[in-house]
């Protein structure tokens, strides 16, 4: 009788071929574990030499360069605002219009300016007819002083001969025989020698208020300097009133584009007030530049320009100057070193750089746009 697990177990014949079976999978499994071959270092090697060499050239390429992205573009911008008060009776401007130099901006009330202009003109036609007067007197003065006093002195002396003869006549009557002549002649020769003697008092008086006739001449020549001071003074007034009139129109003082225009018809300005700003067609570019990027740096290098508005914009320049000074030094409030602790910052230094070429007139750049100028420091 056989046992049910008799029955299964496999019968072995060693004549057989199937127990070489597992002496034949081992060669297999050798076969499937084969050694790694030379490709993944060869692969390995190009990579590396393509970093080195990838490296080396973007070091000899950019061993000359200088750049920075803390950049903007700068240019000029002209505060307009009025000299005089007054209200806006014409606008002639807009938001970002291009107006050339002498162009009329605007135009304030100017009646209250022709009023003073012409009180200045009428005190200065009065002031030009008093001075012509004083010169009339000078003139006069020149002429009549010195004739006054050969008058003055012509009368003295005629009154000092008609005292001799009076006193002479008197001293005959008091020398004749009194039976020749009567106490009456003897009072007239006496009254009258009197009376020239008074005459030749006043002669002397009239002789010495002639006699100060250079000084009246000098008083009349100080007239003259007074009015002409004065006809000077009254063209002076005219001259303002005049500029106060010409301040009621403001006009452009150069090419530009009007920007940030805060005024409109009807307002009423006051002397100083911006009420726009003119900006320039002139465009620059100030880098600011690290401390330790200025070493090769000079003026007058080429730079290469990016202007982040415009990826397609290429623009080609020049440096023109670096500022003497970092901009920490000029700030409003520079940083004091020399109390509490010590921290080094690499300071900036802002440089100048002059747009050569690749500038579009028909597409101005604004100021302020980020840019990223290249330096060829070579």
């Amino acid at each position: 009788m056989v046992r049910k697990g008799d029955e299964k177990e496999p019968k072995h014949h060693p004549d057989k071929g199937d127990d070489k079976k597992p002496d034949e999978d081992k060669p297999k499994e050798k076969e499937g574990r084969k050694t790694p071959g030379r490709w993944p270092l060869i692969i390995g090697g190009v990579v590396l030499l393509l970093a080195a060499t990838g490296g080396g050239w973007y070091w000899w390429s950019h061993r000359n360069l200088e750049s920075t992205d803390d950049a903007y573009t700068e240019g000029r911008a002209v505060s307009i605002a009025p000299r005089v008060s007054g209200t806006v009776v014409e606008l002639s401007v807009t938001d970002n219009q291009f107006v050339r130099a002498g162009d009329l901006l605007l135009r304030i009330d100017p009646r209250d300016y022709q009023v003073q202009r012409d009180q200045a003109r009428a005190q200065l036609d009065l002031a030009r007819t008093q001075f012509r007067s004083s010169e009339l007197e000078l003139e006069i003065a020149r002429v009549r002083a010195p004739a006054q006093l050969q008058q003055a002195e012509a009368q003295r002396d005629s009154a000092r001969a008609n005292q001799a003869q009076a006193r002479a006549d008197y001293q005959r009557q008091r020398s004749v025989d009194p039976r020749a002549t009567t106490q009456s002649n003897i009072d007239t020769a006496n009254a009258a020698l009197q009376t020239r003697t008074a005459a030749v008092s006043q002669a002397d008086a009239e002789v010495k208020i002639a006699s100060v006739s250079q000084q009246t001449i000098e008083q009349a020549a100080s007239t003259v300097e007074q009015r002409r001071a004065a006809v000077a003074q009254a063209e002076a007034q005219l001259a303002q009133a005049e500029l106060n009139l010409s301040y009621t129109e403001l006009r452009a003082p150069q090419d530009g584009r009007v920007t940030r225009r805060n005024v409109e018809k009807g307002a009423l300005l006051q002397p100083g007030g911006t009420v726009m700003s003119l900006v320039t067609p002139e465009v620059w570019i100030a880098a600011n530049f690290k401390e330790s990027q200025l070493d090769r740096m000079r003026p007058g290098q080429p730079v290469e320009i990016e202007v982040d508005a415009y990826p397609d914009l290429e623009l080609r320049g020049h440096i023109d100057s670096i500022q003497m000074g970092s901009g920490a030094r000029f700030s409003a409030f520079p940083a004091e070193n020399a109390t509490g602790n010590f921290v080094k910052i690499v300071r900036r230094v802002p440089v100048k750089i002059v747009i050569d070429r690749g500038l579009n007139p028909d597409q101005p750049i604004p100021l302020g746009l980020s840019v990223v100028p290249t330096v060829n420091v070579e």
